[in-house]
C-alpha cells in the first residue's frame, strides 16, 4: 500500500504541466543521459558515480550556480555496491523514499552477467545485500534494487549490444522478467546514434519502462537521420541479435532506421569542421606532459549561417555555451606519426598505416645509405614505424571520413586515440578532447573535469546527449500523456 501511496503522490505532483519530473541518473558518468533528460526539462536531482574525477564533471556541470556545499555534495563519488536507496534520498534530503524519484536513467557496466529471473527478483526483494552473493552481475542486480526500493514511474537501461547475448543468453529479456514482478511494463531496442543525428555509428541497447498503473505506450524515438551502416556493423548485430531472431523475444523492438528521404547522417565535417586548427605539434611547440584545459582556442570566424545546424547546436545548447572560445582543444604528444597520419587516405586502417610508414622509413633509410644490418637502420625504424603486427591490429588505426559520420568512440580513448585520426591531413593529428566531445554531442559549454586522459575516458564512455534527449522526449511524451487519466483513476 505504501509503494501504492508514493506512486500516488508522484502522479499528483506531475499532473502540473509545470512539474519538472525528478531523475536520478544511476552509474552516471560525466553525465551524457542526464544531459538530455535536462534538455527535454526534467530535474537531474541527483546522481550516482563511483569514478571521482567524472562525479565532479556531474556536479560543476548541473550544479555549477548552487552553493559550494551543495556542489561538493554532488561532486562526491559514491559506490553503488555500498550504498542503500534510502540512504541517498536522505543524504540529499529528497523527501520520502517512495515519492522522492519519477525517473530511474542509467547503464549499469556489465562485465560480466547471471541470469535474474523471478527467483533472483525475489531474493533480491527479500535481502538487500542478497547481490552480495552473486558478484558476477552485481551492477545491474543493483540496479533493480534501486528501482525495487524507489518506484520511479519510468526507467531507461543502456548497454551494450553484448548484453542481447551474452553466454548464450539475452540478459536485457531476462531483466525484463524481473521488472514484470516489480509491476512494470518494459521493453528494449538495439539502436544506432547516427539514425538519430549523433555523427557516430554507436550501436547500443536501450530499455524503457514503465509503471503498470500508468498504461503508458512504450515506444522508442523515429530516425531523424538515414544512414547505410558499413558491413562491420552488420556482422556484429547479427551476433548480437542472433538470439531474438531465433527465438520469442516478445520485449523486442526492431528499431527504426529511417529512410532515403531523411537527412544523411551528421558527418565529422559538419561536427567539427568549424573547430580552430590545431598545428602546435607540427610546429615543434606541443611538448610531453599531461594536458590541462587553460588555453582558449578561439573559433574560427565563420559566419552563423554558415555553420551547419549541429555545429550550431553545440555552440548553443541551452545552459551550455561556450563564448568564443573552447579551453580543452587539446591532443596527444604522437611525434613519430604525424608524417602517417598526412600520407593516409581517409578511410585507412592500421595495415595501410603501417604500409605507409614502412614506405617512408625505406625510403628515409636509402636517402641516408642505411644498410639493414646496423643498428642506425634499426633505429630509424623503430622511430618511423609502430609495432603493432598489421594482421593482429586490423582496426587499431582508422582516418575519418570528412564525409561520414564516425565510428564508435570508447573509453579506450583515455589512452589511445589512433582509432580516431583527424581527416585534414593537413593537420596530420589525432582527435582532441573537445573534438571527440562534439563527435559525442557534447555541447561546447560542458566541462571536463581531470585533465586530457580522464576527460577523454569520460567521453567513451558517456551516452551522446543528442541520442539521450531523442529518449527522454519520447519518455516525457509518453508519461505525459498517461499521467491524467492514471491520475484520475487514482
Amino acid at each position: 500500500m505504501k509503494s501504492l501511496d508514493g506512486v500516488a503522490a508522484k502522479l499528483a505532483r506531475l499532473s502540473n504541466p509545470q512539474a519538472r519530473p525528478r531523475v536520478l541518473d544511476l552509474f552516471a558518468g560525466c553525465g551524457g543521459l542526464s544531459l538530455g533528460f535536462h534538455a527535454a526539462g526534467c530535474d537531474i536531482a541527483v546522481s550516482l558515480e563511483i569514478d571521482k574525477l567524472a562525479a565532479r564533471s556531474h556536479a560543476i556541470n548541473f550544479f555549477k550556480d548552487a552553493p559550494k556545499e551543495v556542489l561538493d555534495l554532488h561532486a562526491m563519488p559514491r559506490d553503488v555496491a555500498s550504498l542503500e536507496p534510502e540512504q541517498l534520498v536522505e543524504e540529499f534530503r529528497l523527501g520520502p523514499t517512495s515519492q522522492a524519484i519519477d525517473i530511474i536513467i542509467g547503464g549499469p557496466p556489465c562485465q560480466a552477467y547471471a541470469r535474474v529471473g523471478r527467483a533472483k527478483l525475489r531474493e533480491i526483494a527479500d535481502h538487500p545485500r542478497a547481490f552480495k552473493v552473486d558478484p558476477r552481475g552485481n551492477l545491474y542486480l543493483r540496479y533493480l534494487h534501486f528501482v525495487e526500493r524507489l518506484k520511479p514511474l519510468a526507467i531507461l537501461f543502456e548497454n551494450v549490444p553484448d548484453v542481447l547475448n551474452y553466454g548464450g543468453h539475452n540478459v536485457v529479456e531476462e531483466i525484463v522478467e524481473a521488472l514484470d514482478d516489480m509491476g512494470y511494463d518494459a521493453a528494449y531496442s538495439l539502436i544506432n546514434a547516427a539514425h538519430h543525428g549523433v555523427p557516430q555509428m554507436r550501436d547500443r541497447v536501450y530499455m524503457i519502462a514503465y509503471r503498470k498503473e500508468l498504461g503508458a505506450v512504450l515506444r522508442f524515438p523515429r530516425a531523424t537521420h538515414h544512414c547505410d551502416l558499413p558491413r562491420g556493423y552488420a556482422g556484429t548485430r547479427a551476433v548480437s541479435l542472433k538470439l531474438i531472431n531465433s527465438s520469442e523475444a516478445y520485449a523486442f523492438v526492431k528499431p527504426d532506421t529511417g529512410h532515403k528521404g531523411l537527412p544523411h547522417a551528421v558527418t565529422a565535417l559538419e561536427a567539427i569542421g568549424d573547430l580552430p586548427p590545431v598545428t602546435s605539434h607540427l610546429e615543434g611547440t606541443l611538448k610531453r606532459g599531461a594536458r590541462r584545459f587553460t588555453e582558449a582556442a578561439y573559433y574560427r570566424r565563420t559566419a552563423w549561417e554558415n555553420l551547419s545546424s549541429y555545429a550550431q547546436l553545440m555552440r548553443s545548447w541551452p545552459g551550455f555555451k561556450a563564448g568564443d572560445a573552447v579551453y580543452d582543444h587539446v591532443l596527444r604528444y604522437l611525434p613519430r606519426d604525424s608524417r602517417i597520419f598526412r600520407a593516409m587516405a581517409p578511410g585507412d586502417e592500421y595495415p595501410q598505416a603501417h604500409r605507409v610508414a614502412m614506405k617512408l622509413f625505406k625510403a628515409a633509410a636509402s636517402r641516408r645509405k642505411l644498410s639493414p644490418k646496423s643498428a642506425e637502420w634499426r633505429s630509424l625504424r623503430d622511430s618511423m614505424v609502430p609495432p603493432y603486427d598489421p594482421s593482429k591490429f586490423p582496426n587499431r588505426w582508422w582516418k575519418l571520413r570528412a564525409n561520414g559520420p564516425v565510428r564508435t568512440l570508447t573509453a579506450h580513448i583515455g589512452k589511445d586515440t589512433y582509432t580516431h585520426i583527424h581527416y585534414d591531413s593537413d593537420q596530420a593529428r589525432v582527435m582532441t578532447v573537445r573534438e571527440a566531445a562534439r563527435l559525442q554531442s557534447f555541447p561546447d559549454g560542458f566541462v571536463f573535469a581531470g585533465t586530457m586522459n580522464p576527460a577523454f575516458r569520460q567521453i567513451g564512455n558517456a551516452v551522446p546527449p543528442v541520442m539521450a534527449r531523442e529518449l527522454a522526449f519520447e519518455i516525457i511524451s509518453s508519461l505525459r500523456s498517461a499521467l491524467i487519466p492514471a491520475a484520475a483513476a487514482e
